[in-house]
């Protein structure tokens, strides 16, 4: 009877121990081949065959090494500094969305926090109302925009896209403003669409965006910022180019008025 019964409990564990486990080994082995196949049928690769991450250091940013190698050296010669940390540099770029119709369109703050995620390739944050306004129907933590900052290797990597992919794509392009310093070195730019990045497809987005863009330096004084982001490659407006607003407005004869005989 105590041998029956051993039997019995070493049989117990066997259907309730190892058999179960063996299943449950087998069942993920399923569900991974059953995703490849559904891979396969949507056009996509499977997992496997996905190149594999990159590993060690990221390779310095473009934009940075013409920094150092090109732009210092040129800025240093040209303004006459006696030591290389008077050269100036970018600091940070700011990029400013507002969301003016958050108030009636509860999906604005998602759609342009995608935007934003997608062109500069990190997280916005969104800002809020510090105040309510009456006037602008506005209540205080009101969602108002988004914003995201950018310093380092990202920094670099989108005013290099910036000046060599997105400024050309815009329409009827022929240079920007050379005159949209603050007096102390940094240059403001503002954009009508976003879809002149790469990244953004015109067939997703629910509408069209402006946003501004804030290049933060270390220049003192504007012809410095202006020299540093020219020698960057950010495509100024040539003098035969820039609108002359004495010429256009002031001096513009009028039509006179037809007098009746």
């Amino acid at each position: 009877m105590a041998s029956r019964k051993e039997s019995q409990q070493g049989k117990g564990q066997t259907q309730g121990g190892r058999r179960p486990q063996q299943g449950a080994a087998k069942q993920p082995a399923a569900k991974q081949a059953a995703a490849k196949q559904a891979g396969r049928e949507r056009g996509r690769p499977p997992e496997e065959e996905l190149p594999p991450p990159p590993t060690g250091p990221r390779p310095p940013a473009r934009l940075r090494v013409k920094y150092d190698e090109e732009v210092r050296p040129a800025l240093i010669r040209e303004l006459n500094y006696s030591n290389v940390m008077q050269a100036p540099r970018v600091d940070k770029v700011v990029i400013n969305v507002g969301l003016g119709e958050a108030k009636t369109n509860s999906n604005a703050p998602d759609a342009a926090t995608g935007d934003l995620r997608a062109i500069a390739g990190q997280k916005p944050v969104l800002t809020k109302a510090k105040k309510s306004i009456a006037n602008f129907k506005l209540r205080q933590g009101d969602t108002v925009g988004a914003m995201v900052t950018l310093r380092g290797a990202r920094m670099y990597d989108f005013l290099d896209k910036l000046f060599n992919i997105a400024l050309p794509r815009v329409r009827d392009f022929s240079g920007v403003s050379p005159d949209a310093f603050d007096g102390r070195g940094n240059y403001s730019l503002g954009l009508r669409e976003q879809i002149i990045f790469p990244e953004i497809e015109y067939d997703k987005i629910d509408r069209v965006r402006g946003m501004e863009i804030a290049i933060v330096t270390t220049a003192r004084t504007d012809e410095e910022g202006r020299r540093l982001l020219a020698l960057l490659g950010m495509p100024f407006q040539r003098p035969d180019q820039q609108r002359r607003p004495d010429l256009e407005g002031t001096l513009r004869r009028r039509r006179p008025r037809a007098t009746g005989a």
